[in-house]
């Protein structure tokens, strides 16, 4: 989930297509959005690496509409967006904590559910953790999964498996960590054996100087946008990140692919659902519910999560229809902790990331 360094609707060229067809299609057209010339089309604003050119492109031809796809690197960013007004967006794909922030803030329609036929492939366990919204009033659940550590096994053969890698000074200048605040500082509040939705002030200030004092001094840079190329190109040899989007940019140098570990610390972390919500004023609204209806049919929903070797952690009849080895079990995710709303008390957490760790960078 990252954001590649192109602005504006370029990125919408850039979903997943591999680095070979990536070159073609950039020649035969700019954007590579939607080759349709209606004026019917879905405006979706998404996390880099999330949803597969193949189930855009299926989605297109069936409705016979054009898809205009545009991508986030960060909640915060995408907030700002959306918050500032005119982005014309009819779907966004926030975590549970900003589907909060955002319902309360009245920026999103309301799901008509009876204009979705496929709520009921969805995992019941998945629902009881969305405890931002169980009952699907704004929101519908797309990934369930979590952040984890990528460790070149070539350069570090000896590793635990453990946020406390991160503290390692033979390290220094070979790891990145996330620019995203809610990861980061959970990350730390767990190590330090909190919650990641602590509110208690003195947590959050232990949590701010362990990141400050052991993890920060080892680090290149906080990186939510370039960790994944960084890492395919040798300079970063430990990146906490999304396991798709390092296997997404090492595809085909098969010796890196095979020094490549990927794992959640058995301590657990941060977890995120993100949600399929239709922003207020949609345009599109009943187009809307057709894609994330889309979205759930067994086969689509596979054919989402093998493109990026994720388990199927929401849609339980695509468990079965899977064709490739997912990069991590469902299991692993047993110990993380969706990250909450946490109201008035984040801004502790601003202080902490914006006033302290952040400053100077």
């Amino acid at each position: 989930m990252i954001d590649l360094p192109i602005p504006g609707a370029a990125r919408c060229a850039l979903r997943v297509l591999p680095a070979a067809i990536l070159t073609v299609a950039a020649a035969a057209s700019f954007c590579g959005c939607s080759k349709k010339d209606d004026d019917k089309k879905l405006y979706i604003y998404n996390w880099t690496y999330y949803t597969p050119d193949s189930v855009i492109q299926k989605f297109e031809k069936e409705y016979n509409v054009g898809v205009v796809y545009d991508e986030f690197a960060s909640n915060e960013d995408m907030y700002a967006k959306i918050k500032a007004g005119g982005s014309g967006y009819d779907i966004v794909f926030p975590s549970g904590d900003y589907v909060s922030i955002m319902a309360s803030q009245d920026m999103f329609e309301k799901i008509d559910i009876s204009k979705l036929s496929n709520l009921g492939n969805i995992d019941p366990l998945v629902l009881q953790k969305a405890t931002y919204d169980p009952a699907m009033e704004f929101s519908v659940p797309y990934y369930w999964g979590a952040a984890g550590i990528v460790v070149n096994t070539a350069n570090v053969p000896d590793y635990e498996k453990d946020w406390s890698i991160f503290g390692r000074a033979d390290l220094k200048n070979r790891m990145t960590m996330l620019d995203d605040m809610r990861e980061v500082m959970g990350d730390a509040l767990v190590t330090l054996g909190y919650s990641v939705n602590s509110v208690n002030p003195a947590e959050i200030d232990a949590a701010r100087d362990l990141i400050n004092n052991s993890w920060k001094p080892n680090l290149v840079k906080f990186d939510a946008e370039a960790f994944g190329k960084g890492y395919a190109n040798g300079d970063f040899w430990v990146v906490q990140g999304y396991a798709e989007v390092v296997y997404e940019e090492i595809a085909g140098d098969e010796e890196l692919i095979a020094n490549t570990v990927f794992f959640i610390p058995e301590v657990g972390g941060p977890a995120y659902i993100d949600s399929m919500c239709i922003l207020k004023g949609s345009k599109n609204i009943d187009l809307a519910h057709k894609f994330i209806d889309y979205i759930h049919r067994p086969e689509i929903y596979a054919e989402f999560c093998d493109a990026f070797k994720f388990p199927a952690t929401v849609n339980v009849p695509a468990r079965a229809l899977l064709k490739e080895k997912p990069l991590y079990r469902v299991e692993e995710l047993a110990n993380t902790e969706l990250k909450d709303d946490v109201g008035v008390y984040l801004d502790l957490y601003n202080k902490a990331w914006f006033d302290s760790i952040r400053v100077g960078e």
